[in-house]
Protein backbone atom coordinates (compact mmCIF):
# COMPACT_ATOMS: atom_id res chain seq x y z
CA UNK A 1 0.00 0.00 0.00
CA UNK A 2 1.26 3.71 -0.49
CA UNK A 3 0.35 6.31 1.80
CA UNK A 4 -1.94 7.92 -0.71
CA UNK A 5 -3.99 5.27 -0.27
CA UNK A 6 -5.89 5.88 2.33
CA UNK A 7 -8.57 7.94 3.46
CA UNK A 8 -8.70 9.91 7.07
CA UNK A 9 -11.65 9.89 9.52
CA UNK A 10 -11.81 11.53 12.52
CA UNK A 11 -14.51 12.25 15.79
CA UNK A 12 -12.35 15.08 16.60
CA UNK A 13 -10.85 13.15 19.49
CA UNK A 14 -9.52 9.86 17.41
CA UNK A 15 -8.40 9.08 13.74
CA UNK A 16 -9.23 5.84 11.30
CA UNK A 17 -7.23 5.51 8.44
CA UNK A 18 -9.09 3.25 5.46
CA UNK A 19 -7.38 1.98 2.19
CA UNK A 20 -9.33 2.56 -0.89
CA UNK A 21 -9.22 -1.21 -0.70
CA UNK A 22 -11.80 -1.06 1.93
CA UNK A 23 -9.14 -2.00 5.43
CA UNK A 24 -9.36 0.18 8.78
CA UNK A 25 -5.38 0.07 8.70
CA UNK A 26 -5.10 2.12 11.85
CA UNK A 27 -7.65 3.37 14.38
CA UNK A 28 -6.14 4.47 17.97
CA UNK A 29 -9.11 4.82 20.15
CA UNK A 30 -10.26 7.43 22.59
CA UNK A 31 -7.13 9.29 21.55
CA UNK A 32 -5.37 10.54 18.65
CA UNK A 33 -2.52 9.34 20.44
CA UNK A 34 -3.70 6.06 22.38
CA UNK A 35 -2.03 2.90 21.72
CA UNK A 36 -3.80 1.76 18.10
CA UNK A 37 -6.44 -1.16 17.71
CA UNK A 38 -5.91 -1.90 14.23
CA UNK A 39 -1.99 -1.18 13.21
CA UNK A 40 -1.54 -2.61 10.08
CA UNK A 41 -0.16 0.67 8.49
CA UNK A 42 3.28 -0.47 10.24
CA UNK A 43 2.87 -4.05 10.66
CA UNK A 44 0.64 -6.97 8.31
CA UNK A 45 0.27 -8.63 11.48
CA UNK A 46 -0.29 -5.46 14.28
CA UNK A 47 -4.38 -5.49 12.70
CA UNK A 48 -6.97 -4.30 10.40
CA UNK A 49 -11.00 -4.33 9.89
CA UNK A 50 -11.07 -5.07 6.02
CA UNK A 51 -14.53 -4.84 3.66
CA UNK A 52 -14.77 -5.51 0.41
CA UNK A 53 -15.80 -7.73 -2.29
CA UNK A 54 -14.31 -11.15 -3.09
CA UNK A 55 -12.24 -11.99 -5.84
CA UNK A 56 -11.06 -9.03 -8.04
CA UNK A 57 -12.26 -5.35 -8.06
CA UNK A 58 -11.69 -1.57 -9.04
CA UNK A 59 -12.90 1.18 -6.33
CA UNK A 60 -13.45 5.13 -6.66
CA UNK A 61 -14.19 7.18 -3.44
CA UNK A 62 -14.55 10.79 -2.52
CA UNK A 63 -15.81 12.18 0.94
CA UNK A 64 -19.92 12.93 0.83
CA UNK A 65 -19.57 17.08 0.42
CA UNK A 66 -17.54 18.91 2.40
CA UNK A 67 -17.46 15.99 5.40
CA UNK A 68 -14.86 13.55 6.73
CA UNK A 69 -17.85 10.82 5.70
CA UNK A 70 -16.17 8.68 3.36
CA UNK A 71 -17.95 6.75 0.32
CA UNK A 72 -16.20 3.86 -1.44
CA UNK A 73 -17.51 2.45 -4.71
CA UNK A 74 -16.52 -1.15 -5.61
CA UNK A 75 -17.12 -2.71 -9.03
CA UNK A 76 -16.89 -6.14 -9.81
CA UNK A 77 -18.18 -8.28 -12.71
CA UNK A 78 -21.61 -8.76 -10.91
CA UNK A 79 -22.54 -5.51 -9.74
CA UNK A 80 -20.87 -2.83 -7.41
CA UNK A 81 -22.34 -2.03 -4.05
CA UNK A 82 -21.06 1.54 -1.82
CA UNK A 83 -19.22 1.22 1.39
CA UNK A 84 -20.12 4.46 3.23
CA UNK A 85 -17.50 4.66 6.69
CA UNK A 86 -17.37 7.43 9.60
CA UNK A 87 -16.52 8.00 13.10
CA UNK A 88 -19.73 8.95 14.95
CA UNK A 89 -20.04 12.35 16.39
CA UNK A 90 -22.39 13.57 19.05
CA UNK A 91 -25.63 14.85 17.82
CA UNK A 92 -25.53 17.44 20.54
CA UNK A 93 -22.12 19.18 19.93
CA UNK A 94 -22.80 20.73 16.41
CA UNK A 95 -20.72 23.45 14.51
CA UNK A 96 -17.93 25.06 16.23
CA UNK A 97 -18.72 22.55 19.23
CA UNK A 98 -18.59 19.55 16.65
CA UNK A 99 -16.41 16.65 18.88
CA UNK A 100 -16.72 18.88 21.98
CA UNK A 101 -17.66 15.11 22.53
CA UNK A 102 -17.13 11.44 20.98
CA UNK A 103 -19.08 8.50 21.62
CA UNK A 104 -16.51 6.45 20.06
CA UNK A 105 -18.39 4.94 17.44
CA UNK A 106 -16.64 3.52 14.47
CA UNK A 107 -19.76 3.18 11.38
CA UNK A 108 -19.25 1.12 8.26
CA UNK A 109 -22.26 0.64 6.14
CA UNK A 110 -22.44 -1.41 2.92
CA UNK A 111 -25.18 -0.40 0.21
CA UNK A 112 -26.16 -2.42 -2.83
CA UNK A 113 -26.19 -0.62 -5.96
CA UNK A 114 -26.75 -2.83 -9.18
CA UNK A 115 -26.61 -6.48 -9.56
CA UNK A 116 -25.16 -8.48 -6.89
CA UNK A 117 -21.44 -8.99 -4.91
CA UNK A 118 -20.25 -11.18 -2.62
CA UNK A 119 -18.50 -8.99 0.34
CA UNK A 120 -15.33 -10.38 2.17
CA UNK A 121 -15.00 -9.36 6.13
CA UNK A 122 -12.24 -9.75 8.18
CA UNK A 123 -12.14 -8.18 11.49
CA UNK A 124 -8.82 -8.68 13.43
CA UNK A 125 -7.87 -6.35 16.30
CA UNK A 126 -4.78 -6.59 17.71
CA UNK A 127 -4.41 -4.03 20.96
CA UNK A 128 -0.98 -1.82 21.88
CA UNK A 129 0.25 -1.57 18.81
CA UNK A 130 0.30 -5.21 17.72
CA UNK A 131 1.30 -6.72 21.13
CA UNK A 132 -2.33 -8.36 22.19
CA UNK A 133 -4.77 -10.79 20.88
CA UNK A 134 -8.39 -10.47 21.93
CA UNK A 135 -10.96 -12.35 23.23
CA UNK A 136 -14.04 -12.55 21.83
CA UNK A 137 -17.36 -13.20 23.20
CA UNK A 138 -21.30 -12.98 21.74
CA UNK A 139 -23.94 -11.05 23.48
CA UNK A 140 -26.95 -11.07 21.81
CA UNK A 141 -27.88 -11.34 18.01
CA UNK A 142 -25.03 -10.07 16.10
CA UNK A 143 -23.20 -8.64 19.15
CA UNK A 144 -19.53 -9.75 19.67
CA UNK A 145 -17.71 -8.34 23.10
CA UNK A 146 -14.14 -7.87 21.86
CA UNK A 147 -11.84 -7.99 25.35
CA UNK A 148 -7.83 -6.90 25.80
CA UNK A 149 -6.16 -3.90 27.56
CA UNK A 150 -9.90 -2.16 25.84
CA UNK A 151 -13.13 -3.42 25.39
CA UNK A 152 -14.73 -2.89 22.02
CA UNK A 153 -18.59 -4.32 21.11
CA UNK A 154 -18.98 -5.10 17.35
CA UNK A 155 -22.50 -5.55 16.08
CA UNK A 156 -23.39 -6.88 12.92
CA UNK A 157 -26.55 -7.20 10.53
CA UNK A 158 -24.63 -10.07 9.21
CA UNK A 159 -23.40 -13.75 10.19
CA UNK A 160 -20.29 -13.58 11.99
CA UNK A 161 -18.21 -16.55 12.40
CA UNK A 162 -15.77 -16.43 15.33
CA UNK A 163 -12.17 -17.63 15.24
CA UNK A 164 -9.53 -18.31 18.09
CA UNK A 165 -7.99 -14.49 17.26
CA UNK A 166 -10.62 -13.20 14.49
CA UNK A 167 -13.62 -12.85 12.97
CA UNK A 168 -14.95 -13.10 9.15
CA UNK A 169 -17.94 -12.77 7.30
CA UNK A 170 -19.06 -14.02 4.11
CA UNK A 171 -22.20 -12.10 2.59
CA UNK A 172 -24.32 -11.17 -0.84
CA UNK A 173 -25.36 -7.63 -1.08
CA UNK A 174 -27.83 -7.13 -3.98
CA UNK A 175 -29.27 -4.13 -5.51
CA UNK A 176 -31.17 -1.86 -2.82
CA UNK A 177 -30.02 -4.26 0.33
CA UNK A 178 -27.47 -3.38 3.18
CA UNK A 179 -25.04 -4.37 5.89
CA UNK A 180 -24.18 -2.45 8.59
CA UNK A 181 -21.55 -2.73 10.87
CA UNK A 182 -20.68 -0.25 14.41
CA UNK A 183 -17.87 -0.74 16.39
CA UNK A 184 -17.52 0.61 20.09
CA UNK A 185 -15.25 1.63 22.48
CA UNK A 186 -15.76 1.71 26.27
CA UNK A 187 -13.42 4.01 28.15
CA UNK A 188 -13.18 2.45 31.84
CA UNK A 189 -13.86 -1.10 33.03
CA UNK A 190 -16.63 0.73 34.73
CA UNK A 191 -18.22 2.76 32.04
CA UNK A 192 -20.56 1.40 29.72
CA UNK A 193 -20.79 1.37 25.78
CA UNK A 194 -22.64 3.78 23.58
CA UNK A 195 -26.09 2.97 23.16
CA UNK A 196 -26.72 0.31 19.62
CA UNK A 197 -27.01 2.60 17.17
CA UNK A 198 -29.08 2.44 14.15
CA UNK A 199 -25.50 2.79 11.90
CA UNK A 200 -27.37 4.58 8.76
CA UNK A 201 -29.31 6.95 10.25
CA UNK A 202 -25.53 7.66 12.68
CA UNK A 203 -23.81 8.19 9.30
CA UNK A 204 -26.47 10.98 7.95
CA UNK A 205 -26.35 12.55 11.40
CA UNK A 206 -22.25 12.75 10.78
CA UNK A 207 -22.26 13.58 7.84
CA UNK A 208 -24.74 16.34 8.92
CA UNK A 209 -22.86 17.84 11.36
CA UNK A 210 -19.61 18.03 9.82
CA UNK A 211 -21.96 19.79 6.85
CA UNK A 212 -23.24 21.90 10.05
CA UNK A 213 -19.87 22.97 10.88
CA UNK A 214 -18.53 23.71 7.07
CA UNK A 215 -21.76 25.85 6.51
CA UNK A 216 -20.89 27.74 9.73
CA UNK A 217 -16.69 28.39 8.18
CA UNK A 218 -18.05 29.68 4.52
CA UNK A 219 -16.31 32.48 4.71
CA UNK A 220 -13.70 32.08 2.70
CA UNK A 221 -13.40 34.33 -0.07
CA UNK A 222 -10.23 33.67 -2.33
CA UNK A 223 -8.85 31.65 -4.65
CA UNK A 224 -8.96 27.39 -4.67
CA UNK A 225 -11.86 27.61 -2.61
CA UNK A 226 -12.73 23.72 -2.75
CA UNK A 227 -8.98 22.88 -2.10
CA UNK A 228 -9.00 25.56 1.18
CA UNK A 229 -12.22 24.05 2.52
CA UNK A 230 -10.71 20.66 2.15
CA UNK A 231 -7.55 21.97 4.18
CA UNK A 232 -9.83 23.29 6.68
CA UNK A 233 -11.87 20.28 7.38
CA UNK A 234 -8.69 18.09 7.67
CA UNK A 235 -7.61 20.52 10.18
CA UNK A 236 -10.42 20.18 12.15
CA UNK A 237 -10.47 16.89 12.24
CA UNK A 238 -7.15 16.85 13.84
CA UNK A 239 -7.94 18.94 16.04
CA UNK A 240 -8.61 17.42 19.78
CA UNK A 241 -11.53 19.25 20.89
CA UNK A 242 -11.93 18.56 24.29
CA UNK A 243 -9.12 20.86 24.82
CA UNK A 244 -8.93 22.68 21.67
CA UNK A 245 -5.08 21.69 20.89
CA UNK A 246 -4.39 20.14 17.17
CA UNK A 247 -2.17 17.47 16.68
CA UNK A 248 0.14 17.49 14.00
CA UNK A 249 -0.96 14.54 12.42
CA UNK A 250 -2.65 11.12 12.63
CA UNK A 251 0.30 8.64 12.54
CA UNK A 252 3.21 7.93 13.86
CA UNK A 253 6.51 6.80 12.27
CA UNK A 254 5.22 6.80 8.24
CA UNK A 255 8.87 7.63 6.54
CA UNK A 256 10.18 10.70 5.59
CA UNK A 257 12.70 8.21 3.26
CA UNK A 258 11.07 4.47 2.28
CA UNK A 259 13.58 2.40 4.30
CA UNK A 260 14.70 4.79 6.32
CA UNK A 261 14.90 5.44 10.00
CA UNK A 262 13.47 9.43 10.08
CA UNK A 263 10.56 7.86 11.63
CA UNK A 264 8.64 9.98 14.14
CA UNK A 265 5.60 10.10 16.40
CA UNK A 266 3.40 13.64 15.11
CA UNK A 267 0.63 12.99 17.32
CA UNK A 268 1.18 15.46 19.28
CA UNK A 269 0.57 19.82 18.71
CA UNK A 270 3.82 21.55 18.58
CA UNK A 271 3.89 25.12 19.70
CA UNK A 272 6.04 25.68 16.50
CA UNK A 273 3.00 25.42 14.49
CA UNK A 274 0.76 27.86 16.17
CA UNK A 275 1.15 31.28 14.40
CA UNK A 276 1.10 29.92 11.08
CA UNK A 277 -1.98 27.94 12.29
CA UNK A 278 -3.49 30.81 13.74
CA UNK A 279 -3.24 32.49 10.30
CA UNK A 280 -4.91 29.37 8.54
CA UNK A 281 -7.49 28.79 10.64
CA UNK A 282 -8.51 32.61 10.51
CA UNK A 283 -8.40 32.75 6.69
CA UNK A 284 -10.47 29.27 6.68
CA UNK A 285 -12.71 28.95 9.55
CA UNK A 286 -14.38 31.10 12.00
CA UNK A 287 -12.85 32.93 14.70
CA UNK A 288 -13.78 29.93 17.56
CA UNK A 289 -11.51 27.93 16.44
CA UNK A 290 -7.98 29.76 16.41
CA UNK A 291 -9.18 31.44 19.92
CA UNK A 292 -9.82 28.32 21.51
CA UNK A 293 -6.43 26.78 20.39
CA UNK A 294 -4.45 29.80 21.30
CA UNK A 295 -6.42 29.24 24.54
CA UNK A 296 -4.97 25.83 24.76
CA UNK A 297 -1.47 27.08 24.51
CA UNK A 298 -1.89 29.30 27.15
CA UNK A 299 -3.24 26.44 29.27
CA UNK A 300 -0.81 23.79 28.09
CA UNK A 301 2.39 26.27 28.90
CA UNK A 302 1.31 27.00 32.69
CA UNK A 303 3.36 29.63 34.47
CA UNK A 304 6.58 29.58 32.77
CA UNK A 305 9.75 30.55 34.45
CA UNK A 306 13.45 30.93 34.02
CA UNK A 307 13.43 27.41 31.82
CA UNK A 308 13.07 27.08 28.45
CA UNK A 309 10.01 27.15 27.02
CA UNK A 310 8.35 23.35 25.93
CA UNK A 311 8.45 23.23 22.43
CA UNK A 312 5.29 20.42 22.09
CA UNK A 313 2.69 18.49 24.30
CA UNK A 314 0.21 16.05 24.21
CA UNK A 315 -3.14 16.72 23.29
CA UNK A 316 -4.60 17.58 26.90
CA UNK A 317 -1.28 19.38 27.63
CA UNK A 318 0.81 16.41 28.92
CA UNK A 319 4.45 17.25 29.29
CA UNK A 320 6.20 13.95 29.42
CA UNK A 321 6.33 12.78 25.90
CA UNK A 322 9.43 10.19 26.31
CA UNK A 323 10.24 8.11 23.04
CA UNK A 324 10.43 4.64 22.91
CA UNK A 325 10.80 2.06 19.92
CA UNK A 326 8.46 -0.91 19.16
CA UNK A 327 10.39 -3.35 18.25
CA UNK A 328 7.79 -5.75 17.37
CA UNK A 329 6.58 -4.00 14.38
CA UNK A 330 8.15 -4.09 10.93
CA UNK A 331 7.66 -0.58 10.19
CA UNK A 332 5.51 1.00 6.88
CA UNK A 333 7.14 -0.07 3.79
CA UNK A 334 10.09 -2.26 6.66
CA UNK A 335 11.13 1.63 7.43
CA UNK A 336 11.94 0.85 11.04
CA UNK A 337 11.83 1.80 13.64
CA UNK A 338 8.66 2.82 14.79
CA UNK A 339 8.78 5.16 17.57
CA UNK A 340 5.96 6.06 20.13
CA UNK A 341 6.48 9.60 21.88
CA UNK A 342 8.63 12.19 20.60
CA UNK A 343 12.05 13.24 22.62
CA UNK A 344 12.15 16.51 20.86
CA UNK A 345 9.64 17.39 23.98
CA UNK A 346 13.43 17.77 25.62
CA UNK A 347 14.75 20.13 23.08
CA UNK A 348 15.17 23.91 23.52
CA UNK A 349 13.79 25.85 19.99
CA UNK A 350 13.62 29.30 20.51
CA UNK A 351 11.73 29.85 17.34
CA UNK A 352 8.55 29.30 19.52
CA UNK A 353 8.66 32.23 21.27
CA UNK A 354 8.08 33.69 18.11
CA UNK A 355 5.57 31.71 16.87
CA UNK A 356 3.27 32.00 20.10
CA UNK A 357 3.59 35.89 20.45
CA UNK A 358 2.46 36.16 16.10
CA UNK A 359 -0.51 34.01 17.17
CA UNK A 360 -1.21 36.77 20.10
CA UNK A 361 -1.08 39.72 17.58
CA UNK A 362 -2.75 37.75 14.80
CA UNK A 363 -5.71 37.61 17.43
CA UNK A 364 -5.01 40.84 19.02
CA UNK A 365 -8.59 42.63 17.86
CA UNK A 366 -10.65 38.72 18.27
CA UNK A 367 -8.97 38.34 22.03
CA UNK A 368 -9.93 41.68 23.58
CA UNK A 369 -8.15 42.28 27.07
CA UNK A 370 -6.08 39.70 28.01
CA UNK A 371 -6.52 37.55 31.47
CA UNK A 372 -3.58 38.36 33.73
CA UNK A 373 -2.04 35.17 33.37
CA UNK A 374 -1.85 35.36 29.22
CA UNK A 375 -0.87 38.34 29.49
CA UNK A 376 2.21 37.83 32.02
CA UNK A 377 3.22 34.32 29.71
CA UNK A 378 3.23 36.62 26.75
CA UNK A 379 5.75 39.18 29.00
CA UNK A 380 7.83 36.12 30.22
CA UNK A 381 8.27 34.76 26.47
CA UNK A 382 9.46 37.87 25.49
CA UNK A 383 11.64 38.00 28.17
CA UNK A 384 13.09 34.84 27.07
CA UNK A 385 13.63 35.71 23.54
CA UNK A 386 15.50 38.90 24.63
CA UNK A 387 17.58 37.25 27.56
CA UNK A 388 18.02 33.67 25.19
CA UNK A 389 18.43 35.25 21.30
CA UNK A 390 22.06 34.98 22.02
CA UNK A 391 21.84 31.11 22.76
CA UNK A 392 22.26 28.15 19.91
CA UNK A 393 19.08 25.96 19.86
CA UNK A 394 18.01 22.63 18.15
CA UNK A 395 16.37 24.49 15.38
CA UNK A 396 12.76 24.49 13.71
CA UNK A 397 13.88 20.99 12.16
CA UNK A 398 14.53 19.65 15.86
CA UNK A 399 18.53 18.53 15.15
CA UNK A 400 19.24 15.85 17.34
CA UNK A 401 23.44 16.06 16.74
CA UNK A 402 24.23 19.13 18.09
CA UNK A 403 22.35 22.61 18.74
CA UNK A 404 23.90 25.62 16.65
CA UNK A 405 23.19 29.31 16.08
CA UNK A 406 20.36 28.40 13.43
CA UNK A 407 18.77 31.50 11.32
CA UNK A 408 15.14 31.13 11.80
CA UNK A 409 15.83 30.42 15.45
CA UNK A 410 16.83 34.59 15.91
CA UNK A 411 14.70 35.67 13.67
CA UNK A 412 11.85 34.20 15.32
CA UNK A 413 13.19 35.38 18.72
CA UNK A 414 13.34 39.00 16.85
CA UNK A 415 9.29 38.38 15.93
CA UNK A 416 8.64 37.98 19.89
CA UNK A 417 10.24 41.02 20.72
CA UNK A 418 8.31 42.84 17.85
CA UNK A 419 5.20 41.66 18.35
CA UNK A 420 5.73 42.29 21.76
CA UNK A 421 6.16 45.96 21.45
CA UNK A 422 3.45 46.11 19.22
CA UNK A 423 1.13 44.55 21.79
CA UNK A 424 2.78 46.69 24.69
CA UNK A 425 -0.61 48.45 25.42
CA UNK A 426 -2.67 44.87 25.70
CA UNK A 427 0.34 43.13 27.86
CA UNK A 428 0.47 45.97 30.07
CA UNK A 429 4.80 46.06 29.85
CA UNK A 430 6.30 48.90 31.26
CA UNK A 431 8.26 51.52 29.09
CA UNK A 432 11.05 50.31 30.90
CA UNK A 433 10.98 46.56 29.14
CA UNK A 434 9.28 47.80 26.17
CA UNK A 435 12.71 49.60 26.36
CA UNK A 436 14.32 46.72 26.67
CA UNK A 437 12.34 44.24 24.09
CA UNK A 438 12.91 47.15 21.20
CA UNK A 439 16.84 47.46 22.04
CA UNK A 440 17.57 43.35 21.63
CA UNK A 441 14.78 43.03 18.77
CA UNK A 442 17.14 45.77 16.94
CA UNK A 443 20.34 44.01 18.03
CA UNK A 444 18.94 40.96 16.34
CA UNK A 445 18.27 42.20 13.34
CA UNK A 446 21.40 43.64 12.93
CA UNK A 447 23.08 40.62 13.79
CA UNK A 448 21.70 38.30 11.62
CA UNK A 449 21.87 40.57 9.00
CA UNK A 450 25.65 40.09 9.42
CA UNK A 451 25.73 36.67 10.58
CA UNK A 452 23.56 34.73 8.20
CA UNK A 453 24.77 36.57 5.06
CA UNK A 454 27.38 33.99 3.22
CA UNK A 455 29.31 35.90 0.53
CA UNK A 456 30.12 32.89 -1.35
CA UNK A 457 26.52 31.39 -1.50
CA UNK A 458 24.98 34.80 -2.06
CA UNK A 459 21.99 33.96 0.30
CA UNK A 460 21.49 34.13 3.52
CA UNK A 461 22.05 30.53 4.86
CA UNK A 462 20.19 28.01 7.67
CA UNK A 463 22.73 28.71 10.77
CA UNK A 464 25.53 31.54 11.49
CA UNK A 465 29.26 30.67 9.85
CA UNK A 466 27.21 27.85 7.41
CA UNK A 467 26.86 27.76 3.33
CA UNK A 468 24.12 24.96 4.14
CA UNK A 469 20.94 26.91 2.52
CA UNK A 470 17.80 25.81 4.36
CA UNK A 471 14.16 26.75 2.99
CA UNK A 472 12.72 27.82 6.07
CA UNK A 473 14.51 31.15 5.92
CA UNK A 474 11.74 31.54 3.33
CA UNK A 475 10.01 32.62 6.71
CA UNK A 476 11.65 35.51 7.23
CA UNK A 477 9.41 38.03 4.99
CA UNK A 478 6.28 36.00 5.27
CA UNK A 479 7.24 36.85 9.52
CA UNK A 480 7.99 40.51 8.11
CA UNK A 481 11.36 40.31 9.37
CA UNK A 482 12.66 41.34 5.82
CA UNK A 483 10.74 42.19 2.76
CA UNK A 484 10.28 39.77 -0.32
CA UNK A 485 12.37 42.33 -2.39
CA UNK A 486 15.04 43.49 -0.38
CA UNK A 487 17.67 42.37 -2.46
CA UNK A 488 19.50 40.28 -0.28
CA UNK A 489 16.34 38.29 1.08
CA UNK A 490 15.08 38.04 -3.22
CA UNK A 491 18.74 36.56 -3.61
CA UNK A 492 17.54 33.71 -0.80
CA UNK A 493 15.02 33.20 -2.38
CA UNK A 494 16.52 32.88 -6.33
CA UNK A 495 18.88 30.29 -4.25
CA UNK A 496 16.35 28.06 -2.84
CA UNK A 497 14.00 27.80 -6.24
CA UNK A 498 17.69 27.53 -8.37
CA UNK A 499 19.54 24.87 -5.60
CA UNK A 500 16.50 23.43 -3.35
CA UNK A 501 13.32 23.00 -5.64
CA UNK A 502 13.47 19.61 -7.26
CA UNK A 503 11.04 18.00 -9.31
CA UNK A 504 8.79 20.77 -8.81
CA UNK A 505 9.40 20.64 -5.06
CA UNK A 506 11.45 22.88 -2.11
CA UNK A 507 13.66 20.59 -0.52
CA UNK A 508 14.59 21.24 3.19
CA UNK A 509 18.00 21.67 2.23
CA UNK A 510 20.44 20.37 -0.80
CA UNK A 511 21.18 16.96 0.82
CA UNK A 512 17.60 16.06 1.35
CA UNK A 513 16.34 13.61 -1.62
CA UNK A 514 12.57 14.56 -0.92
CA UNK A 515 10.57 17.50 -1.22
CA UNK A 516 9.05 19.33 2.10
CA UNK A 517 5.47 20.14 1.12
CA UNK A 518 5.11 23.20 3.63
CA UNK A 519 8.46 24.54 2.57
CA UNK A 520 6.94 24.62 -1.54
CA UNK A 521 3.73 26.74 -0.33
CA UNK A 522 6.25 29.07 1.53
CA UNK A 523 8.20 29.42 -1.60
CA UNK A 524 4.36 30.31 -3.22
CA UNK A 525 4.07 33.24 -0.83
CA UNK A 526 7.63 34.31 -1.36
CA UNK A 527 7.33 34.36 -5.10
CA UNK A 528 3.75 35.95 -4.56
CA UNK A 529 5.12 38.89 -2.53
CA UNK A 530 8.27 39.64 -4.75
CA UNK A 531 5.16 39.97 -7.41
CA UNK A 532 6.10 36.63 -9.34
CA UNK A 533 2.01 35.75 -9.33
CA UNK A 534 2.22 33.60 -12.10
CA UNK A 535 5.12 31.94 -11.89
CA UNK A 536 3.50 31.10 -7.89
CA UNK A 537 0.21 30.23 -9.21
CA UNK A 538 1.80 27.47 -10.99
CA UNK A 539 4.24 26.26 -8.58
CA UNK A 540 0.92 25.85 -5.93
CA UNK A 541 -1.16 23.61 -8.65
CA UNK A 542 1.65 21.64 -8.85
CA UNK A 543 2.32 20.64 -5.47
CA UNK A 544 -1.14 20.51 -4.49
CA UNK A 545 -1.61 18.38 -7.79
CA UNK A 546 0.20 15.90 -5.26
CA UNK A 547 -2.49 15.80 -3.04
CA UNK A 548 -4.34 12.38 -3.18
CA UNK A 549 -7.37 11.92 -4.96
CA UNK A 550 -9.42 12.62 -1.41
CA UNK A 551 -7.32 15.74 -1.28
CA UNK A 552 -5.31 14.75 1.46
CA UNK A 553 -1.32 15.94 1.39
CA UNK A 554 1.54 14.07 3.80
CA UNK A 555 4.33 16.08 5.01
CA UNK A 556 6.87 15.13 2.20
CA UNK A 557 6.75 14.16 -1.75
CA UNK A 558 9.24 12.10 -3.58
CA UNK A 559 10.78 14.26 -5.69
CA UNK A 560 11.27 11.53 -8.38
CA UNK A 561 7.92 9.79 -8.21
CA UNK A 562 5.38 11.89 -6.62
CA UNK A 563 4.39 9.33 -3.85
CA UNK A 564 3.66 10.75 -0.50
CA UNK A 565 5.75 10.34 2.31
CA UNK A 566 5.92 11.41 6.00
CA UNK A 567 3.05 10.92 8.54
CA UNK A 568 -0.56 11.60 6.97
CA UNK A 569 -2.67 13.55 7.15
CA UNK A 570 -0.23 16.50 8.04
CA UNK A 571 -1.78 19.97 9.33
CA UNK A 572 1.45 21.60 9.13
CA UNK A 573 1.26 20.85 4.53
CA UNK A 574 -2.54 21.58 5.07
CA UNK A 575 -2.08 24.95 6.90
CA UNK A 576 1.04 25.79 3.85
CA UNK A 577 -2.08 25.30 1.49
CA UNK A 578 -4.25 27.23 3.20
CA UNK A 579 -1.92 30.24 3.75
CA UNK A 580 -0.46 30.33 0.31
CA UNK A 581 -4.15 30.11 -1.58
CA UNK A 582 -4.50 33.47 0.39
CA UNK A 583 -1.64 34.73 -0.34
CA UNK A 584 -1.98 34.36 -3.76
CA UNK A 585 -5.61 35.89 -3.20
CA UNK A 586 -4.31 39.06 -1.39
CA UNK A 587 -1.73 39.64 -4.49
CA UNK A 588 -4.19 39.59 -7.56
CA UNK A 589 -6.41 41.94 -5.64
CA UNK A 590 -4.18 44.26 -4.38
CA UNK A 591 -4.22 43.21 -1.00
CA UNK A 592 -7.88 44.46 -0.60
CA UNK A 593 -8.65 41.42 1.69
CA UNK A 594 -6.55 41.33 4.13
CA UNK A 595 -7.58 39.71 7.08
CA UNK A 596 -7.03 39.89 10.95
Amino acid sequence: MKISDYGFLSDCQSAALVSRRGSVDWYCVPRFDSPSVFGRLLDPQAGHWSLHPRGDFSSKRSYADETLVLKTTFRTGSGSVEVTDAMALHPSHRGHNIGREAPHLLLRSVRGIEGSVEMVMEFVPRFEYGLTHPHFRKAGAGIIIVGGPVELRLISSVKIDMQENDLTAGFTVAAGDHANFSLSFREGFRASHAPVPDVEAALREAAGIWKSWSDEHENYEGLYPEAVRRSAVVLQGLTFQPSGSLVAAATTSLPEILGGGANWDYRYSWLRDASLTMRALWIAACPDEPQRFFDWISRASGRVGREAVQIMYGVEGERDLSEHTLDNLTGFEGSKPVRIGNDAWRQKQLDVLGEVLNAAYILRKKMGKLDAWVRDMLIVFADHAASSWKEPDAGIWEARDRERHYTLSKIMCWVALDRAVRLAGALGASKRRVSRWSRARDDVHRTILTEAWNDDVQAYTGAFGSDRLDAALLLAPIMEFLPSGDKRMRATIDAISNRLVAGGLVRRWQEEENGFVICTYWLVECLAMAGRVDEASELFERVTAKANDLGLLSEMIDSRSGVLLGNFPQAFSHVGLINAAWRLTQETSGGEKEKG
